[in-house]
């Protein structure tokens, strides 16, 4: 029997469920889809879509060398990839094909039309959880809906959890040299500029890297990971981001040494392994209330009741946002950084998002497509989480009333200032926590902070007057 392994943003061998399973049942080929098209208008960055093709390349490599051909064809726009498909099945004569699932309306539609082509066609299709822990519909509330607090999600996945890890698989064993070669693999994607040789450096491609990446967090930065991960000058973080969202690190892989590393437990023992475990189970959150609200896709708040916030228009201010001249030293740093590398500490992409929000008062949809259309780990169901969670209009959310203040917020994350001087090299002659008020020798403030968040307060409060207001249907 023959199988047609369609991989996306799961660009490994290692635990990979549809390999497994394919490889499993007899010969198999490997496909990946070139999307310019959708990943246009998805606002995939250019050194995002970089990332993948690298480690496509890796990929192609590993599948090789095990008797695997892996092969490129292009559909455009999603709605091109059931016939492209279908095509190569017939093509290579595969009777099957094997994915796993991702998540998103638009991921979901495309799917669910591969299936039905296939299925109109005689072919079958297997498809398997790998992105997720739990399946999305699979940890719900005692009435049967989707949580909304991240706080009771997280405690009924440890529960579950605790009866035992989902299980790595191995990879597949080496087969026989493939009746076929592999296709030249693509280097680069028009409309995708290439990023520099530095920012590659950065980010180097395949699973040996990886692995190697999480080994080293967890042996040199996991016990401490509760305290460094909020010093955005430290490499306090794991890092690992980009290789989740490709698909090149597995979330079991990463659970799985991280609770071997604390003694077998989830909780308890190492607060550093317990407070990554739990950023693990974020990342899994949100995946199931992008299934559990889909609206969320839609570009729409989680709570719909602020639909129709009074956000400002102000182009000036967000290209000054965006371009990291907010004459706030610490967003300033922290956007450049996100320019300069294709990556910004987690701790600063909240401090970014809630100034936009807050202190400028603009949509937190533009500051949703400007990290998507330049983050290495851009991740629909993340990114949107976050976004959300800074405007107060998310699932969980910080409230309202919560506005952080960046320079009081910056002496404690970067008391000695050398964040901001590495990556505003304008204000490196000042010394300690003289970079975060440089006076008139930086640019000045867009806005007053105080100001600002008694602006935002009263905008907030309208919408809550408004909803206490309105009188039932």
């Amino acid at each position: 029997m023959s199988g047609l392994v369609w991989f996306r943003t799961d660009l490994r061998h290692l635990d990979h469920p549809a390999l497994h399973a394919a490889a499993e049942q007899g010969s198999v080929t490997a496909v990946f889809l070139v999307s310019p098209a959708q990943w246009q208008a998805h606002d995939e960055a250019p050194v995002k879509v970089d990332f993948w093709l690298r480690n496509l390349a890796e990929l192609g490599k590993v599948l090789e060398a095990m008797g695997i051909p892996l092969l490129v064809r292009t559909a455009d726009t999603w709605e091109q990839a059931p016939q492209v498909l279908l095509d190569l099945a017939r093509e290579v004569e595969a009777q099957h094909l094997y994915f796993n699932d991702e998540y998103g309306l638009n991921e979901a539609a495309r799917d669910e039309a591969v299936v039905k082509a296939f299925d109109a066609a005689g072919f079958a299709t297997h498809r398997y959880l790998d992105q997720t822990l739990f399946a999305p519909g699979t940890v719900l509330t005692k009435s049967g809906g989707y949580f909304k607090v991240f706080g009771q999600f997280k405690k009924t996945c440890l529960a579950r959890l605790e009866t035992g890890l989902p299980k790595l698989l191995p990879a597949p064993g080496k087969r026989q040299k493939a009746a076929r070669r592999s296709d030249e693999l693509p280097t680069r994607i028009d409309g995708f500029p290439e990023p520099t040789v530095e920012v590659r450096q950065l980010w180097p491609a395949g699973e040996q890297a990886a692995l190697q990446r999480l080994k080293t967090f967890i042996r040199d930065d996991l016990d401490d990971y509760h305290q460094a991960r909020d010093i955005p000058s430290e490499p306090g973080t794991s890092q690992l981001s980009a290789y989740l969202n490709a698909g090149v690190l597995s979330p079991r892989q990463c659970l799985q040494a991280a609770v071997e590393a604390n003694g077998g437990r989830l909780s308890g023992g190492s607060q550093g392994a317990a407070t990554w475990i739990t950023e693990l189970l974020w990342r899994e959150f949100y995946r199931h209330v992008l299934v559990g609200y889909p609206w969320v896709s839609r570009h729409q708040p989680f709570n719909r009741e602020l639909a129709a916030l009074p956000w400002r228009d102000d182009p000036d201010g967000l290209a000054a946002w965006q371009q990291g001249r907010t004459g706030i030293p610490i967003i300033d740093a922290a956007m450049r950084q996100l320019q300069q590398t294709g990556w910004m500490h987690n701790r600063m992409r909240m401090l970014t998002a809630m100034f936009l929000c807050k202190n400028l008062l603009i949509d937190w949809r533009e500051g949703e497509r400007w990290f998507m259309r330049h983050l290495i780990d851009g991740d629909l169901a993340s990114n949107n989480g976050g976004w959300q969670w800074s405007a107060s209009t998310g699932t969980d959310s910080v409230p309202y009333f919560r506005v952080f203040n960046p320079q009081t917020q910056a002496l404690k994350i970067d008391a000695r200032g050398d964040y901001v001087r590495t990556w505003v090299p304008e204000l490196a002659e000042l010394k300690g926590k003289a970079v975060h008020t440089p006076g008139a020798r930086y640019l000045a403030p867009l806005v007053d902070l105080g100001e600002s968040r008694q602006r935002a307060l009263a905008a907030y409060r309208g919408m809550a007057k408004r909803r206490d207001t309105k009188k039932p249907d």
